[in-house]
């Protein structure tokens, strides 16, 4: 069965712009692929902790060294990273918080990004693990000039590291969706503007 993991980042668990563009890309998803799973992770709602330090060693402790309190520490990772190596796609709303990522989508990312499970390295350097062969992002920017060549362009700190994380991971295509203007733009212009990325989200799915 195709699978579609969807990770919400967006604060605004009503009203996200970044969630309402990647709606579209879920419904065409949804289409194309009649009888697929959907897996939604709201990752804004606090269901996912900041990493801890026992988090941190269950990764790094051995099979044979893994106590019932390290398996208890990295439960929440085993099953996130289950649902990302049971997909076949990826998709992403994610607004620019501050030029970076929300710190609530560094929280999930924190928790999949684990040496043996999503990444391996050797003498020979990094190698992804992630079985996800595509991802979709969808970026929600509140002001407008973030993209490639525009004035704030340098301040556009979320996409850049996206695309370095999940290429490090070894999702082959990633490709991202655009609105900006969101607390900017003059109403009528904006409705435009979200259109136009919710026709593009449509198109890459």
């Amino acid at each position: 069965m195709t699978q579609l993991l969807r990770i919400n980042s967006s604060s605004r668990l009503e009203g996200s712009h970044s969630a309402a563009v990647a709606d579209a890309c879920e419904a065409e998803f949804r289409q194309k692929h009649p009888g697929c799973r959907v897996i939604t992770r709201n990752v804004a709602d606090g269901s996912i902790p900041l990493i801890a330090q026992k988090t941190i060693e269950g990764f790094y402790a051995p099979q044979d060294a893994l106590t019932d309190d390290l398996k208890a520490a990295t439960v929440l990772s085993d099953e996130l990273i289950a649902e990302i190596q049971g997909s076949d796609m990826l998709l992403l709303a994610v607004p620019i918080y501050n030029f970076p990522i929300p710190a609530a989508l560094k929280a999930w990312i924190d928790q999949i990004s684990r040496i043996g499970h999503t990444f391996s390295m050797d003498e020979t350097g990094f190698k992804g693990l992630v079985k996800a062969r595509r991802a979709v992002i969808v970026c929600a920017y509140g002001a407008e000039g973030y993209l490639q060549e525009e004035p704030f362009a340098a301040a556009n700190f979320l996409e850049p590291y996206l695309k370095f994380l999940f290429g490090f991971l070894g999702i082959e295509k990633i490709e991202f969706v655009h609105v900006q203007g969101t607390a900017t733009a003059a109403p009528q212009a904006f409705t435009g503007k979200l259109e136009e990325a919710r026709s593009e989200a449509r198109r890459v799915a």
